[in-house]
């Protein structure tokens, strides 16, 4: 069986430019592995890769929702295995990118998922008290209480199933694959990512925003999405621009931080500087390492 290459990593390290070099190399193919970038219309905010970008390599699982749908990491393990089953039978290289480390996990390991039918979003609770609903009937559960999207599907989950999420995972993977991860010394990663986000607001971001604004009252990735969800008070002229944008670097340090705890402790990553001033060595590093 051909291998699967997943490139991982926190965002704005350079996964999107080093998955492009290895397709060329490797006949491969691209496969989306960002929780956020399966929406259509969600480009500046999510750092998207450009058609320009694509370089004519096939990509695949990007756009294929509309903000107000709902798609739930059953419904991405299913696509993605569709798509890199398709991709093995041609004989080429499937190249999963992206920082969502469950969304990884689901579609390459042995997960047990089920079709999610309950979708109770706990709108008029607060992040704190979801975490207590779900500690009250799964006291063991390992989980981020910060991250108000995964406790609402883990406290969904356990109502539907009257077991914990926690019982469906595995380590056994279902294809040969190979994850190579991204990093940069940790202030480098910080100022990289609060460049990215003015950068965002320069190449129109707002008007993105904009565009979206009538989607808000029914979207519910718009309302926990990094880089969205912050303006939802700004567009309620409670919160200023200034005020937004220090929100959004905040919270994306805050995921980065959270995204290397999740790849060290979930995944075999085989881990590779970013050397931004020469990105090129970066790239013979990784295919030497691939060899």
């Amino acid at each position: 069986m051909s291998r699967v290459i997943v490139i991982t990593g926190p965002t704005a390290v350079g996964k999107t430019k080093l998955s492009i070099e290895l397709a060329k190399k490797l006949n491969g193919e691209i496969i989306n592995a960002d929780a956020m970038q399966v929406y259509k219309g969600l480009n500046i905010g999510t750092a998207k890769v450009t058609e320009k970008e694509k370089e004519n390599i096939p990509h695949h699982l990007f756009d294929i929702k509309e903000v107000e749908e709902e798609y739930s990491i059953y419904n991405y393990q299913k696509d993605c295995r569709k798509v890199i089953d398709n991709i093995l039978r041609r004989n080429k290289t499937p190249i999963l990118v992206g920082g969502t480390g469950l969304y990884i996990k689901a579609a390459l390991y042995d997960y047990k998922l089920s079709e999610e039918k309950t979708n109770n979003t706990y709108d008029n609770l607060k992040t704190e008290e979801i975490y207590k609903e779900l500690l009250k009937l799964d006291k063991d559960i390992n989980i981020d209480k910060n991250n108000r999207r995964r406790l609402i599907r883990a406290l969904n989950y356990y109502k539907e199933n009257n077991t914990s999420i926690s019982n469906n995972k595995t380590n056994k993977l279902l294809y040969d694959t190979i994850f190579i991860g991204l990093t940069t010394d940790r202030e480098i990663l910080y100022k990289k990512i609060n460049q990215r986000v003015d950068n965002m607001i320069k190449n129109g971001l707002l008007g993105e925003i904009d565009s979206l604004k009538d989607s808000y009252k029914t979207s519910r990735i718009l309302n926990s999405a990094i880089g969205y969800k912050e303006f939802y008070d700004y567009l309620e002229n409670n919160k200023s621009l200034e005020d937004v944008v220090k929100e959004i670097k905040k919270n994306s340090r805050h995921y980065a931080k959270r995204q290397y705890t999740f790849f060290n402790n979930q995944m075999k990553v085989a881990w590779f500087d970013a050397d931004f001033n020469n990105f090129e060595r970066t790239i013979d590093k990784v295919i030497d390492y691939l060899n």
